[in-house]
C-alpha cells in the first residue's frame, strides 16, 4: 500500500470539507427550554433546518412558536439547551468548562447571517421606503451611501416595489409595508430568514402579495423558518411542517404527511378547528354545506 498515494489530495480534502459544510444544518436546536416566570414556554425543543430548506411552524396560540423563533434570532435568552447557527453556539460561550452568556458583540457576530421579519412592519415613519432599507446598511454594515442606495433599490425591485422608493410608510398599504420590511432584511444578505406570522396584521386582500414574495424566496433557495397560520402556504411551499403544542414539537414531517395523514390526536383537532373556522358555505346557516 502506498500511504502517500492513498492520502486525499488537498483539493479532495477541500471538496470533502465543503460537502460536510453543505450537509450540516444551518440551524441546529437541541433540548431548547425557555421559561417566563413560573411558565415553561419551551419544553425541550429539538429542530434542525438544512440549507435551502423551508420549515413552516404551526400550532395554537400560546404554544411557543414565536418564542422559538425569537430564540433563534437571540431576541430572547433561552434557559437551557443549545441553538447553533451555521455550527456556532448562539447566545452563550464556553469558559473554563462553564457556559456563560456571550457578549453583545459575539451574539451579533453569530447571528450576522440571520434576517427576521415580524408581524408588525416596524418601519421608520419619517423615512422613505428606500431610506428604511438603506438604514442598516449604512449604520451596521457601514457601506458607502451610493453602494447602500444601489443595494436597497435592488431589494425593493426584488419585492416588486422599485416604484415606491420615495414613498413614506403612511402612504403605503400594509402589504407594501411588509414587503419593504422583507427588502430591509434581504438587503443584509442573510443566509437564513425568520418570519414571525408576517401576514397576521394584513387585510385578507393584501396577504397574497406578501406570500408571493416569500414563495419566490423559497424558489430561489433561501433557508426559511416561518411561523404561520397560512396552511395553504405551508402545504405548497414548506419542505417540512412542524406542529408545536404546549411548548413541545408534537409532529414534524412533510406537508402531505402532516396535513393529510396526521395520526396525532392534538394535531387532528388543531387542523379540524382551522378548517371549520375557514370553511366557505354554499347555503344559509340552517342547512350549510361545505363547498
Amino acid at each position: 500500500m502506498n500511504a502517500i498515494a492513498d492520502m486525499p489530495s488537498s483539493a479532495s480534502a477541500a471538496n470533502l470539507a465543503d460537502a460536510a459544510s453543505t450537509a450540516a444544518p444551518l440551524i441546529d436546536v437541541h433540548d431548547l427550554r425557555k421559561r417566563f416566570g413560573d411558565v415553561e414556554v419551551l419544553r425541550g425543543v429539538d429542530l434542525q433546518i438544512a440549507r435551502s430548506e423551508v420549515v413552516c411552524i404551526i400550532g395554537p396560540s400560546g404554544s411557543g412558536k414565536s418564542t422559538l423563533l425569537r430564540c433563534l434570532a437571540a431576541l430572547e435568552t433561552y434557559d437551557h439547551g443549545e441553538v447553533r447557527i451555521e455550527g456556532e453556539l448562539l447566545g452563550y460561550s464556553e469558559r473554563n468548562g462553564k457556559r456563560v452568556r456571550a457578549s453583545h458583540g459575539e451574539i451579533n457576530r453569530v447571528r450576522r447571517n440571520v434576517g427576521m421579519v415580524f408581524q408588525q412592519f416596524n418601519l421608520w415613519p419619517h423615512m422613505s421606503a428606500l431610506e428604511n432599507v438603506m438604514e442598516a446598511l449604512l449604520r451596521v454594515r457601514r457601506l458607502p451611501r451610493d453602494e447602500a442606495r444601489r443595494r436597497a433599490n435592488a431589494m425593493l425591485e426584488t419585492v416588486g416595489l422599485a416604484h415606491k422608493g420615495d414613498a413614506y410608510p403612511a402612504r403605503l398599504s400594509g402589504g407594501q409595508q411588509q414587503r419593504v420590511a422583507i427588502a430591509r432584511a434581504l438587503a443584509m444578505e442573510p443566509h437564513i430568514m425568520l418570519f414571525d406570522e408576517p401576514t397576521s396584521a394584513l387585510d385578507p386582500e393584501l396577504v397574497g402579495e406578501v406570500l408571493q414574495v416569500m414563495k419566490q424566496l423559497a424558489r430561489d433557495g433561501m433557508t426559511m423558518a416561518v411561523v404561520t397560520h397560512e396552511m395553504g402556504f405551508a402545504a405548497q411551499v414548506a419542505d417540512k411542517v412542524v406542529f408545536i403544542d404546549q411548548g413541545r414539537i408534537a409532529v414534524q414531517g412533510k406537508p402531505r404527511d402532516v396535513f393529510h395523514d396526521a395520526a396525532q390526536p392534538r394535531l387532528r383537532q388543531f387542523l379540524q378547528n382551522y378548517f371549520d373556522r375557514n370553511a366557505f358555505w354554499t347555503r344559509g346557516a340552517d342547512d350549510a354545506q361545505p363547498l
